[in-house]
């Protein structure tokens, strides 16, 4: 397995992060047994980074990886977040202290190696956000305190929200990593589009990223599934999620993602989802990917689309050819 910078942590990260999230709903809602033979499947394939939140499953993402890692006892990397309700901005930093030591106790460690802001940024405070303000003069500061407790050593955001807002808080140079929403169906954050494309312009985040010297999480690498290019999903899956800066609804992406199939036809990968990975691994900005499952078939595919290693400039031309198709149509 690749491993890559992360950012200025002096952390080393595996190209393939594992993700405990509901989306794919293995960590939340799959067996035990079912769970601890994926992670040891990654653990022997090399993967190093394992991410999760309390929003996944109310907390039971957290617990069930903690009682995995327990079992098999691992040297990982682990990454949670804080998601602030609309009341906490009255303490930010009480309820972002409060967050993590419940966390913590999920998890059964005395510390995560990343702690990430899960709120989306904003220009100004709305239902569900933070302003970068907010997150600038309030989180960094309730952060900063948590690594001078050893609760975590590093901290991030998840960089969602409205651009300009993330690219200040990105460029303020005072966050060590940031999630970022990169696939075939928006790439906006490593490559400048045509204009009129339907997406979110992440105005090339990634660049500006490791210009500030963070790491680059990737997420939504399959589009929240819709990249698989099938609309079943399985049964412990959730249901199709919304779209993170591509398509206004799933429908769209899952019908913008069958376009894509050039990239399968032409030979190029053997699978749309492969495509998908090496898509996201070929950005050198990007430290990890993370790709969230149901099956531990699934992630066994993830590892063999992975060892395959990057698209070719080919592939990526003729990704390239296939956006420009897709500018000036409703989002």
């Amino acid at each position: 397995m690749q491993m890559r910078p992360l950012g200025r942590t002096g952390l080393s990260v595996s190209i393939l992060g594992f993700g405990c999230g509901a989306v794919g709903g293995l960590m939340v809602r799959g067996t035990a047994a079912d769970r601890e033979r994926a992670v040891a499947m990654a653990l022997d394939a090399g993967v190093t980074y394992f991410d999760t939140a309390p929003q996944y499953g109310d907390g039971v993402s957290e617990t069930h990886l903690g009682q995995v890692l327990a079992t098999l006892k691992p040297d990982v990397r682990v990454g949670t977040k804080v998601r602030l309700a609309d009341a906490d901005r009255a303490d930010i930093g009480a309820a972002v202290a409060a967050s993590l030591e419940a966390s913590l106790r999920r998890l059964g460690r005395d510390h995560v190696d990343l702690f990430q802001l899960h709120n989306p940024i904003t220009e100004a405070d709305a239902p569900g956000t933070l302003a970068a303000q907010r997150v600038l003069e309030e989180v960094v500061p309730a952060f900063e305190r948590l690594v001078a407790a050893g609760k975590t050593r590093f901290f991030g955001i998840t960089a969602i929200g409205e651009t300009p807002a993330v690219l200040r808080v990105v460029e303020s140079g005072r966050m060590f990593t940031g999630q970022v929403s990169y696939n075939l169906l928006n790439p906006s954050a490593g490559y400048r589009l045509p204009a009129s494309y339907p997406a979110q312009d992440y105005d090339l985040l990634l660049a500006r990223m490791a210009a500030a010297g963070m790491g680059a999480i990737g997420i939504r690498a399959l589009a929240g599934g819709a990249l698989s290019g099938e609309a079943e999903r399985h049964a412990i899956a959730s249901p199709p999620p919304a779209p993170i800066g591509s398509a206004q609804s799933y429908a769209a992406d899952l019908a913008r993602a069958g376009r894509l199939a050039p990239l399968v036809t032409e030979g190029y990968a053997a699978s749309l989802v492969e495509a998908a990975l090496r898509f996201v691994i070929a950005q050198p900005a990007i430290s990890t990917a993370l790709i969230g499952i149901a099956t531990v078939e699934q992630f066994a595919a993830a590892l063999a689309a992975v060892a395959k290693g990057p698209l070719p400039p080919a592939a990526l031309d003729r990704a390239a050819a296939l956006w420009a198709g897709f500018a000036g149509e409703a989002r």
